[in-house]
């Protein structure tokens, strides 16, 4: 028996995870688009709709916990991670350029378009640049990283910021992880919201950058769906 090669073991695994993680992206954006097509004015309808939130919202924290598992003991037994083909220029101005070089060959995207059922690859943030990130909540936690290397005093503030609470009260960042639905650390104590979809952990970005005095336009943002930037069996 001919044992697979390991180079195509190890881009099979490394799509799964990703994939993983892209699976629960879009069943957030599903349920966002379901929530919106009801007509909020059939009351109907809408207390119909709120049974299927409380329902879905439960199946997906479940089905969040079960990937999170899956992966975390894949990424232990085979010491392969998402994040392994991430490249940064942050502290490196010649690796920085030829990043920008690159990222710059597709369009660029803004904070306040619509990215359902879309993939990020790098961003640049004030001229540095990171590529090779294949998740939402990745370039959301890269971005914070960035941001608290920058002003590590403002960022000890985020969790008592009061321009950082969603209009219905939900705080995005927090000190104690028990407060946020789904939470990601981020850095001195500081944990960050991340059961959001692609627009809305866009949403939470634009306003992380004006409380850092950052124009959102200083943010560009590149897709995957116009680059062979996904792993295959035959790469």
């Amino acid at each position: 028996m001919n044992h697979p090669d390991p180079k195509w073991i190890h881009n099979r695994i490394r799509k799964i995870l990703s994939d993983l993680e892209a699976i629960r992206e879009n069943l957030l954006a599903l349920s966002d688009d379901i929530w919106l097509s009801i007509d909020h004015n059939d009351n109907e309808a809408l207390q119909e709709g709120i049974q299927f939130k409380i329902a879905y919202n439960q199946k997906l924290a479940d089905f969040d916990t079960l990937t999170s598992e899956l992966s975390a003991i894949v990424q232990q037994r085979t010491r392969i991670h998402p994040e392994d083909d991430e490249q940064t220029g942050v502290d490196d101005a010649e690796h920085n350029k030829r990043i920008t070089e690159d990222l710059n060959r597709d369009e660029p995207h803004a904070l306040d378009e619509n990215f359902t059922y879309k993939r990020p690859y790098g961003f640049i943030l004030q001229g540095q640049a990171t590529k090779g990130i294949t998740t939402w909540r990745r370039l959301f936690e890269l971005i914070c990283r960035q941001l608290r290397q920058r002003d590590p005093d403002r960022f000890k503030t985020l969790a008592d910021h009061p321009d950082l609470t969603t209009a219905r009260g939900h705080p995005s960042f927090s000190r104690d992880p028990d407060h946020l639905r789904a939470s990601a650390p981020v850095g001195d104590g500081i944990h960050a919201e991340i059961n959001l979809s692609a627009n809305g952990i866009c949403d939470t970005i634009r306003r992380l950058l004006i409380v850092f005095d950052i124009p959102p336009d200083q943010l560009q943002l590149f897709l995957r769906e116009n680059r062979n930037a996904e792993p295959t069996d035959d790469a």
